[in-house]
């Protein structure tokens, strides 16, 4: 046997005994045989690559057909071995498993590559799930060894891997790669934000890990007593869940990481409610926060108790009770299936759960893919339906239905049937008539009323409060089909009403050669199409307006440059010279002198003055923005240099990026006083994703304080990144 194959046949026996490994070293030897003369990017053999896949593969149990796949998963798409010679070596089973994981060619797709590439698995993956389990295997790890790669490369994979290929994992229930997919893609695109997170772990760390283990002491003791044979332990915190926690729950990081995760494993269903009836005889559960996942399973195959009681010295303990099988398969999904095979016609809720049953949302893709032409189209919605929870609604007959988080009567509808999606016109909500845009919870009965009258047809209305791809696109193709002309029309209204609203003069505008130009630069046959495309909701009437003005070389603008006008003012009233700036003009040292304030420049920057009319010599960074108009009046630019005095005032601009928490504003401004700075504007923003950017002008006499001062305002806890700005 190879030697090299030696740890994954290791792997393979522990979690696969029955696996063919003579089949699994024939795969590895056809992949060595067409990746010999290739190199990773790394240096590395090329042939590694594989063969880390298929050892991630062997760790989560899958079977040797999958592990064969994941070995020859680039011979087609990167050396001369074609799909046909690997089906005549290897069976067509495990030939239509990588035929599913090769990327479509760059060069006769162009830009929808991706896109299609992603299409084509989602088809592939329909008809044989272990397609996705591949593909993941394969994204971990790039994404381990993605140091490798251009920059941006890297940021391109990284928020690939958070929209699309992590969910996927998430609705796969494989857990363990999710976990890792978030952080490594989560590092990659926010190092700097990840880094913060990682420190304010690692220094709350010990403090922590005394309270778990008090924790886990007592509830063992507890479980011990009541004769019930279990495993606790505290749960590992990722730091892109802790991170999506502070945006989700609006909360800063101390209060997410007070909550302390213990996770119990028991061998049966019966002790999991024996384990969670001991825990709450010991500490008060919080109300409404008790899910049980065992009798109502998630999407994703996921059973485990989720309960959170009031613990020692007051502070909430989060946990999940489960048995030892719901563990694994929590953690390794649909990859767990293959290991616990013979388990899923056993008795009790586990055998209620089959591969493949929670797989509706597949079939609902491959629809998708069915309607949507545009490949952009096609990837948005996919990134929009793994991106949100699910709510589950009843029909009056009792059947489930899945929903988007938010979604309406009208998505109901459209999950029902394409038809009574078209001719709803009213619905009742546990026994009450509501709205049509009215928001469903978890457990609402909904009846649906339809329309008898033969012209009845969905309102553009709906597209504006539908959550679901599947009523969007529906509603959207029927439009296209049904209502072009009616389409037509309210686009060139909304088009007219966009110029009106920003006054632009309209007969120049809609001139049938500038918008026959911008339909084309759309990839639209004619202008009709375009007007189709802005009344059908596909493309922005603001956004046509604006690519419309760029093509005629934008909007007038005023003569004088605003940036000389509106921006410099005169530094401390200084009425004459350029001591005051700390700037001399070259040849005339008697010259009115001022910063400007759009670029604030400071001793040490290549500087560049500009005479104004009437506010003598402006002086602007040699990289500031504003420059490059000026360039255009090369009469107007004068040489300038620094000659700073004692007395000599400068203004310094920083913004400062921090994970947003209280009193972080309060403790931005006491570090900037301590360090003998005078304030003169701050701006303050608080993004969605609880980042918050906060901007500071003030007066420094010695520029080489500004080091001291920005090493001091970066020792803030949740300050990630602080800097010099310059407009």
């Amino acid at each position: 046997m190879n030697p090299v194959l030696e740890p994954l046949f290791r792997t393979v026996r522990a979690t696969h005994p029955k696996a063919d490994l003579r089949l699994i070293e024939r795969a590895y030897d056809m992949a060595a045989h067409h990746h010999r003369d290739q190199k990773r990017k790394s240096g590395d053999p090329y042939i590694t690559h594989p063969l880390a896949v298929a050892t991630i593969l062997a760790e989560l149990g899958t079977d040797d057909e999958t592990l064969c796949a994941a070995l020859l998963h680039d011979t087609v798409e990167d050396t001369a071995y074609g799909l046909d010679e690997l089906r005549a070596d290897f069976g067509d089973t495990i030939a239509s498993l990588v035929d599913g994981v090769t990327k479509l060619d760059k060069v006769k797709f162009g830009d929808a590559a991706q896109a299609e590439t992603v299409r084509k698995m989602v088809v592939a993956m329909s008809r044989d799930i272990r397609v996705l389990i591949i593909k993941l295997a394969d994204r971990l790890h790039n994404m381990r060894t993605m140091r490798y790669l251009p920059e941006h490369k890297r940021h391109q994979k990284s928020r690939e891997t958070l929209e699309i290929f992590a969910p996927l994992a998430h609705r796969l229930g494989m857990n363990t790669i999710k976990w890792e997919l978030e952080d490594l893609a989560f590092a990659m695109l926010y190092p700097k934000r990840y880094d913060e997170i990682a420190r304010m772990v690692s220094e709350r760390a010990p403090r922590r890990d005394l309270f778990l283990q008090e924790v886990i002491e007592k509830v063992s003791g507890d479980l011990r007593e009541a004769r019930i044979r279990a495993v606790v332990k505290g749960r590992p915190k990722h730091y892109y869940s802790v991170y999506q926690k502070m945006i989700a729950r609006d909360v800063a990081f101390d209060d997410i990481y007070d909550l302390v995760g213990i996770r119990v494993l028991v061998d049966t269903v019966r002790d999991c409610y024996a384990a969670l009836g001991t825990i709450h005889a010991r500490w008060n559960p919080v109300p409404g926060r008790f899910k049980d996942y065992i009798a109502m399973p998630k999407f994703n195959m996921y059973q485990s108790l989720h309960t959170t009681v009031i613990g020692p010295e007051g502070k909430p303990v989060e946990l999940q009770i489960r048995t030892h099988a719901m563990h694994h398969r929590a953690e390794y999904g649909v990859a767990a299936h293959w290991k616990y095979k013979e388990e899923v016609g056993g008795p009790g809720p586990v055998g209620k759960v089959k591969p493949g049953s929670d797989m509706a949302w597949l079939r609902q893709l491959l629809d998708w893919q069915k309607e949507t032409s545009d490949p952009g189209e096609f990837l948005e919605s996919l990134r929009f339906d793994l991106s949100v929870s699910e709510v589950y609604v009843f029909t009056p007959k009792g059947q489930v239905i899945a929903l988007p988080e938010g979604g309406t009567p009208v998505d109901f509808a459209y999950a029902v049937h394409t038809e009574v999606g078209h001719r709803c016109i009213g619905a009742r909500v546990n026994g009450r008539l509501v709205p049509l845009e009215s928001r469903l919870g978890n457990g609402d009965t909904v009846e649906i009323f339809t329309s008898k009258s033969p012209d009845a047809g969905p309102s553009r209305d709906w597209l504006k409060f539908v959550k679901s791809g599947r009523a969007r696109n529906k509603i959207r193709q029927w439009f296209s089909k049904e209502r072009r002309e009616t389409a037509i029309e309210a686009g060139k209204e909304a088009i007219g009403r966009a110029m009106r609203k920003q006054g632009l003069p309209l007969q120049r505008l809609m001139s049938g050669e500038a918008l026959l130009a911008l339909a084309r630069d759309l990839r639209y046959p004619d202008v009709s199409a375009l007007y189709a495309a802005v009344g059908e909701g596909h493309v922005a009437a603001q956004t046509v307006v604006q690519k419309l003005v760029a093509s005629i070389g934008g909007v007038e603008s005023a003569e004088e440059d605003i940036a000389e006008t509106s921006l410099p003012t005169r530094l401390r009233g200084r009425p004459r010279g350029g001591g005051g700036a700390g700037v001399v003009v070259a040849g005339d040292a008697d010259v009115w002198v001022r910063l400007s304030k759009c670029c604030t420049p400071v001793p040490g920057d290549e500087i560049v003055g500009f005479v104004t009319r009437g506010h003598g010599v402006s002086v602007h960074r040699a990289d500031c923005t504003n420059i490059q108009q000026l360039r255009s009046q090369p009469d107007r630019l004068v040489e300038v240099s620094w000659s700073p005095s004692d007395d000599s005032v400068f203004l310094v601009a920083i913004q400062v990026e921090a994970l947003d928490r209280p009193r972080l504003l309060s403790d931005v401004t006491r570090t900037l006083s301590d360090q003998h700075v005078n304030i003169l504007s701050a701006s303050v923003t608080t993004s969605r994703d609880r980042v918050a950017v906060s901007k500071f002008t003030f007066e420094m006499g010695d520029p080489k304080h500004l080091g001291h001062v920005l090493k001091a305002v970066r020792g803030i806890q949740g300050v990630y990144d602080v800097y010099r700005v310059s407009g």
